[in-house]
């Protein structure tokens, strides 16, 4: 009997002092109280949606009481079901775990608490030792002790991995459902719940059926444990899930890229990364997407124009079936995805290929731009005309296509190639410097280079508004006449000579200032900058915003200084508003994770041109649209002002204008500077996109015209002269516009036409 007494007390000795030693060198529990995990960094647009996020742990730090009870017990009825009864140590939950294991013959079922899984995931590494497990016991425990039951809860939901990049309840949800807690149904709660056990095991994307017994299984120890009755468990488990996929498409992705910059730049890494902050973002959602399909839907018409590279690859269809070229569908085909596809035979007017398990048909029609086929990278010499549709493809070739057309019986596509050529847009609101829409290129998987505020390009034409308004502002007018003829300029320093040229090398004499920029004369335009003054032009320039050194010369009147799309753009915005300029800006506040404000924009635009300068240049563009080269844009039907820009061998095509609410520019070329090809110029490559753009975007925002100052007036003048026409007979005269003061008071001399002879010999005769 003593000696049963004795062993017994050895025994308990030996577990106290193993406890002991374990219980030394433990982790400060206190920390608990202040707890500080890694937090995701969330991003919105102005319409409050998470346009990205910046994380090292993806994770949204959530009270216990904004978690749905549902998802609380359900991670409870499958984790830990008598959670709130035992002190950390479950061993009626350790024995039925060892029963359970024994009956089964192997490891079925764990008996960590959930209050261990917590001490593991915070203060212990994961590695499968003794020594680890017992001072998880003792940690678990102690963490007991100094915390309740609802905070150990809170932390656990807010700490534990769930998959996908997921750590807390809050991302998981928007990671396999994109939505908020407070949206979660029962079944979705459940398969949740599932998760923590073995989040790449039960993964829905890795094994559907496997994830869906998990998430059965869930619901039935929620029945089990009293939390469903057996009406709402069936109920559950016959919801259908619908997760979202991974890697889903990023939205507007140099947008997020362009504000995480500048907030690494402001708070540093850590902050960024790990603090959770929530930034709200100048960003327009509905905007930015129209943004992003006219931009893309522009560089691919361009790309087709400038000629078909060919196949993607080609393949051996005869000693595999096609579908294996391409691989399986991951969801069903809808008219407008760009997909691969591999020819299988030609028909008599088409080809058909497959895409996946799909055969499609592409009609020879909805191909005929390949007929034109590069052959190196020169798209104005290396290339062939093939004019027959049935020798472009063969068998074997794989392409990329888009959805057309699904019918009943058949799947109709068009053929497509993965533009090389490149570009930007900005969207920007003139009065407040607001950027709603950014796009810095085709694709930011394929280059990150974001050419909206990276690039700097020569302008062309899209720079003359600019000299345009330095001479106006010098006291000039839209009537004022200047020479439109060749002239040549002696260039000492380098020995040689320089001769401007006009666009179809026609002159056109005197003309004024309103037609010669709405026609985009180069001659006119050069003779402008000489008299204004090439530095008052730079400076005025600087006054608008143009930051980008300028050159100090003549060339500067053809665009010749390389400018960024979103400092032009901002320019532009000054004549649009008025003479007002506001700093263009994509951050509208920050707060931390205690939504405390950390940043707030308060924009402030100040006058930096005359309301009057800006009124007559604005107005000047306005006969671009009108009657000039950016035409196509009436089709908007609302008061828009704007200029083309095209730069020499149509390396880079422009586009900027806008309304007094939304200032957009678009720039398109070739990263390596190359010719887009004959013709593509800023009317025919980028105001299309800009016109696509503005269809949608306008609609968001009201039709306004432009304001006219009170110190403009109308005057009948002269066309050709820009001087006063006072003859009421003269039908020739025009209405123009002068800042007051600066009209002009002298009358133009009356012309003699034929038509006047005839009139004189009348009134002779009548007097005979």
């Amino acid at each position: 009997m003593l000696s049963a007494l004795g062993l017994g007390l050895a025994g308990v000795l030996a577990v106290a002092g193993l406890l002991w030693q374990y219980s030394q060198d433990l982790p400060d529990l206190n920390q608990l109280q202040n707890y500080q995990p890694s937090l995701v960094t969330q991003v919105y647009s102005s319409d409050r949606q998470l346009i990205g996020q910046f994380f090292i742990e993806r994770r949204i730090l959530t009270p216990l009481s904004a978690i749905p009870e549902h998802l609380r017990r359900a991670v409870i009825a499958v984790e830990d079901v008598r959670f709130f009864e035992h002190p950390g140590l479950d061993y009626i939950g350790i024995l039925r775990a060892a029963w359970t294991n024994v009956r089964r013959g192997g490891k079925v079922e764990g008996a960590s608490t959930i209050t261990q899984q917590l001490a593991r995931s915070l203060f212990l590494s994961s590695e499968r030792t003794f020594d680890r497990k017992v001072r998880e016991l003792v940690v678990a425990y102690k963490m007991e002790l100094v915390s309740s039951k609802e905070q150990i809860l809170e932390l656990y939901l807010n700490q534990i991995y769930f998959g996908q990049g997921a750590y807390g309840v809050a991302s998981a949800a928007q990671s396999y459902f994109g939505k908020d807690l407070s949206a979660l149904t029962v079944a979705e709660a459940a398969f949740l719940a599932g998760l923590p056990k073995s989040p790449n095991h039960f993964s829905p994307f890795k094994n559907f059926e496997r994830a869906k017994k998990r998430q059965e299984h869930v619901l039935f120890r929620m029945e089990e444990a009293g939390f469903l009755t057996s009406a709402e468990r069936e109920r559950s488990a016959a919801e259908q899930l619908n997760f979202r996929r991974p890697g889903s498409e990023q939205i507007a992705p140099y947008f997020v890229e362009y504000v995480r910059q500048m907030l690494i730049a402001k708070y540093g890494e850590a902050m960024v990364y790990k603090g959770g902050l929530k930034v709200m973002t100048t960003l327009n959602l509905e905007m930015q997407q129209a943004a992003e399909a006219a931009f893309a839907a522009g560089l691919r018409e361009i790309d087709k124009r400038q000629g078909w590279r060919g196949p993607v690859r080609t393949v051996d269809v005869s000693s595999a079936p096609p579908a294996a070229a391409v691989g399986a569908l991951s969801q069903p085909l809808k008219a407008g995805d760009y997909l691969e596809a591999v020819v299988v035979k030609p028909g008599k007017d088409f080809y058909f290929v497959q895409i996946g398990d799909t055969q499609a048909r592409l009609a020879f029609d909805d191909m005929a731009w390949a007929k034109r086929r590069l052959t190196g990278p020169d798209v104005t010499k290396d290339f062939v005309v093939n004019p027959n549709p049935k020798q472009i493809l063969k068998p074997g070739d794989v392409v990329e296509v888009a959805v057309k057309k699904i019918e009943k019986d058949a799947v109709l596509v068009q053929l497509e190639q993965t533009p090389l050529v490149e570009g930007a847009l900005v969207a920007m609101e003139p009065g407040k410097g607001a950027i709603r829409a950014m796009v810095g290129g085709f694709d930011f998987n394929r280059s990150e280079y974001n050419r909206a505020v990276q690039a700097h390009r020569q302008p062309g034409s899209a720079f003359k508004p600019l000299i345009y308004a330095a001479a106006l502002d010098q006291g000039m007018s839209p009537a004022s006449v200047v020479l439109d003829a060749p002239v040549v300029y002696e260039q000492v320093e380098e020995e040689k000579t320089w001769k401007p040229e006009n666009y179809g090398k026609r002159f056109h004499g005197m003309v004024s200032l309103r037609d010669a920029l709405a026609q985009s004369h180069n001659l006119a335009t050069v003779r402008l900058l000489e008299k204004v003054g090439v530095k008052n032009v730079i400076e005025f320039s600087k006054q608008v915003g143009i930051s980008s050194p300028l050159a100090a010369d003549l060339s500067l009147a053809l665009g010749s200084s390389s400018v960024g799309l979103m400092e032009l753009t901002s320019a532009y915005g000054v004549f649009l508003n008025q003479g007002n300029r506001a700093e263009p800006y994509a951050i509208f506040f920050v707060k931390d994770n205690q939504e405390k404000v950390l940043e707030l924009a308060e924009p402030e635009s100040q006058e930096v041109i005359s309301k009057e300068t800006s009124y007559l240049i604005t107005n000047m563009m306005e006969d671009v649209v009108q009657k000039g080269t950016g035409q196509a844009a009436k089709v908007l039907g609302r008061p828009v002002a704007g200029k083309t820009g095209t730069t020499n061998d149509f390396i880079n095509a422009w586009f900027i204008g806008g309304t007094p609410n939304l200032v957009t520019g678009v720039f398109v070329g070739f990263d390596d500077r190359r010719s887009l090809g004959e013709t593509e110029s800023g009317a025919h490559a980028a105001l299309p996109i800009w016109i696509n753009f503005m269809k949608t975007a306008l609609k968001q925002v009201p039709v306004v015209p432009f304001v006219i100052p009170e110190g403009i007036t109308f005057v009948k003048v002269d066309p050709s002269t820009g001087l006063l026409n006072n003859d009421p007979e003269d039908q020739p005269g025009n209405v123009e516009i002068f800042t007051k003061g600066s009209e002009p008071t002298q009358a133009a001399q009356r012309r003699l036409d034929p038509t006047d002879f005839y009139k004189l010999d009348q009134m002779a005769e009548g007097s005979q």
